[in-house]
């Protein structure tokens, strides 16, 4: 992906995230960035990249990710056997900022590989490829984000790919002020009405996340929440009524008594 193609990401850097990225990146250490599901990690990767004008190859891991995906393949074109660079590879040729998303939801044959790469020597054997040594141009850099071990899919990183991060940040939800601040990037407010109640869905989801991080609940909302239901309220639906759309029903997956806690708290805020 070009990061002259997000000339238009809005991010507001409200813990100077920047600042450090910054730093490693012209120190050339690796970072890692650390925090729950909708904080805005990809979004703060990708403002990150162009900022330094570099071209962004990214994974997002999963159990399907193979070695392939990193690597590449054979292929067979005209009876001459091809190889085809994997993002990892083609990152490290191209000099790309290399963005390794949900680094922790990957099978330990993928980190292995990816461990190959990243020490400081950076450079992998392909071994798919007649042994050939692929060393990574000088300005290669790579950003990887974990999310918490309560999330599924999620596990221990191995301390060896741990260190290859020696500059970690912690990415968690902002302040409500500075969430209001985001919603307002995306979503036009009209009236001191709609305002009034995205900040108490801002702080209805302040409290299911606090109650999903004490292991209270099993769901704690992300930005996105706040800025859909900001949309529906701010397109008359009823402030309550968006805030069970958004926030309530999802916990009807682990049953009613999980649900009726959110409307509680619901019932609580929207008055």
């Amino acid at each position: 992906m070009s990061a002259a193609n997000d000339a238009n990401i809005e991010y507001i850097d409200w813990n100077n995230a920047f600042e450090i990225l910054d730093k490693a990146f012209k120190l050339g250490i690796f970072v890692l960035i650390i925090g729950p599901k909708g904080t805005g990690k990809t979004t703060l990767v990708r403002k990150f990249a162009k900022q330094v004008s570099k071209e962004l190859s990214s994974v997002n891991f999963s159990l399907r990710t193979r070695e392939s995906h990193l690597i590449g393949t054979n292929t067979i074109d005209n009876g001459q056997i091809n190889f085809v660079n994997g993002v990892l590879v083609h990152s490290m040729t191209q000099g790309d900022l290399l963005y390794l998303d949900e680094l922790n939801a990957a099978e330990p044959d993928v980190l292995l590989r990816l461990d190959e790469a990243l020490d400081d020597r950076r450079q992998i054997v392909l071994k798919e490829f007649h042994g050939q040594t692929i060393k990574a141009k000088d300005n290669w850099f790579v950003i990887g984000t974990i999310n918490p071990l309560s999330h599924v899919g999620t596990k221990e990183l191995p301390p060896q790919i741990l260190s290859r991060f020696p500059i970690r940040i912690m990415l968690d939800y902002p302040p409500e002020d500075t969430e209001l601040e985001i919603i307002k990037k995306h979503v036009k407010v009209n009236t001191q009405n709609e305002e009034d109640n995205i900040k108490s869905a801002i702080k209805l989801a302040h409290n299911l996340r606090k109650a999903a991080s004490l292991e209270e609940i099993f769901y704690s909302p992300s930005l996105r929440e706040t800025i859909a239901y900001s949309k529906l309220v701010t397109n008359n639906t009823n402030a309550k009524e968006a805030a069970e759309f958004v926030f309530a029903n999802v916990y009807h997956q682990w049953g009613e008594i999980e649900y009726r806690k959110v409307m509680d708290i619901i019932a609580s805020i929207f008055l």
